[in-house]
């Protein structure tokens, strides 16, 4: 049985956020506040140990915690955050990641992913009930072979990693609207709205 505090997590802010406008999804402002520290809200009563991937602003992210940048040029998307955080959190057997994006995650997430982690599991998934959240994942180290042959294949799409590996999936249906990300200025508007 795996504990929380045998756990570390990264916050992905690390993607080009092409479809915010080019604008850093972490740093956009929602209900005057950074979106990235709607997540470390949640977060930082979970666990004590937060990292951040971010290729860009970096010294601003700083303020929120240590930052680490992909090692793998032109933005392979969350799989390289998570290629990246396997290499620089050189202790860490369990490394947690969850996107910078979503400002009303579990507050149990933490717990709750780390409690459902059996002996053989590789990658724990949150459900929300109707789809998996690939980006909210608690993963061992040792799939770090699996995940560089399948990046150094081009593959990007987390599923078909996650399919290679003994994959879980932790059961969110009773919190569905935890994981609502915010893609686009549209989103962000209207979820400001609410």
């Amino acid at each position: 049985m795996l504990s929380a505090e045998q756990t570390s997590w990264v916050i992905l802010a690390g993607g080009q956020a092409s479809r915010m406008g080019g604008n850093d999804k972490g740093l956009v402002q929602l209900a005057g506040k950074a979106m990235i520290e709607h997540v470390i809200d949640t977060l930082a009563p979970q666990t004590t140990d937060i990292a951040i991937n971010a290729n860009r602003n970096q010294d601003h992210y700083s303020q929120y915690g240590a930052v680490f940048g992909d090692q793998l040029q032109g933005y392979p998307g969350p799989l390289g955050g998570m290629h990246a955080a396997i290499l620089h959190l050189t202790d860490a057997e369990w490394i947690g990641f969850v996107p910078c994006d979503c400002p009303q995650l579990p507050h149990d997430l933490v717990a709750r992913m780390a409690a459902a982690c059996q002996a053989d599991t590789d990658i724990l998934v949150a459900h929300d009930g109707e789809h998996i959240q690939p980006v909210v994942t608690l993963l061992h180290r040792r799939i770090l072979p699996k995940l560089e042959a399948f990046l150094d294949n081009g593959d990007r799409k987390i599923i078909l990693l996650y399919r290679q590996c003994n994959m879980l999936t932790v059961d969110f249906s009773d919190q569905p609207n935890a994981f609502v990300n915010l893609n686009t200025p549209v989103e962000l508007a209207q979820f400001g709205q609410r």
